[in-house]
């Protein structure tokens, strides 16, 4: 048996709705007394950007409405489009959309925080790869094979079956792979160094009185554990 709809599923979109769909998930689940991640999900499920504009008209006798039937938008004003264009074009994936929609509360500070978040586990990540047992340790990864296509029984029996014929594999040493490896690494290092810095920077430019000090205190933890 399947749960009933909640009944602020409903309000929600109302809310937003008649914020001329302005109003952010987290102020609605504010008002509501849910989670902020709950109304993300119900604008991604119910494809809240997708719904069209209410028809408005003009009070009795208003001139504004005249040579405008129903005192709507005229025909291709803007109005019906400047929300959920852009989604509607985005893969037709749910997780994918969830994601996207989550992602409408964030700020660019919170932004670049999470690349460097990303960056930084990838540099942590990928350190056991730069490991060399010895001089002598090598890998053989195969590159490329070739196959001849060759038919065995008879009659409805018949079956193909695809036999390699040749091979082909790269073969890299220890030195090779670690100075790939660390060539990658340093990389990754200036990028990220890049992103602190311009994340810096960021922060300078943010008034004292509207700057968090959670957003200092994590970029200065971070900059302790890079060095």
């Amino acid at each position: 048996m399947s749960r009933a709809r909640s009944p602020d599923r409903e309000k929600a979109v109302k809310l937003w709705i008649k914020s001329n769909r302005q109003i952010k998930p987290a102020e609605i689940a504010e008002k509501l007394g849910v989670s902020a991640a709950m109304v993300r999900k119900w604008k991604s499920m119910d494809r809240w950007d997708e719904l069209p504009e209410p028809k408005r008209g003009a009070p009795r006798g208003n001139r504004n409405a005249k040579g405008n039937k129903g005192g709507s938008a005229p025909q291709g004003n803007g109005n019906a489009v400047k929300h959920g264009l852009f989604r509607k074009f985005l893969p037709d994936d749910q997780a994918y959309l969830e994601v996207f929609d989550a992602t409408e509360d964030m700020t660019p500070l919170d932004m670049l925080w999470y690349q460097i978040r990303i960056a930084w586990t990838n540099i942590l990540a990928a350190l056991p790869k730069m490991h060399v047992t010895g001089k002598d340790e090598m890998i053989k990864e195969l590159k490329k094979q070739k196959f001849e296509v060759h038919s065995k029984g008879r009659g409805k029996d018949k079956e193909l079956i695809p036999v390699v014929i040749e091979e082909e594999y790269e073969f890299q040493f220890a030195w090779d792979r670690q100075a790939t490896t660390l060539n990658a690494q340093s990389q990754a290092m200036s990028r990220l160094a890049s992103k602190i810095k311009q994340y810096d920077e960021m922060l300078r430019s943010i008034p004292p009185e509207e700057l968090k000090e959670e957003h200092r205190l994590r970029i200065e933890k971070l900059k302790i554990e890079v060095k």
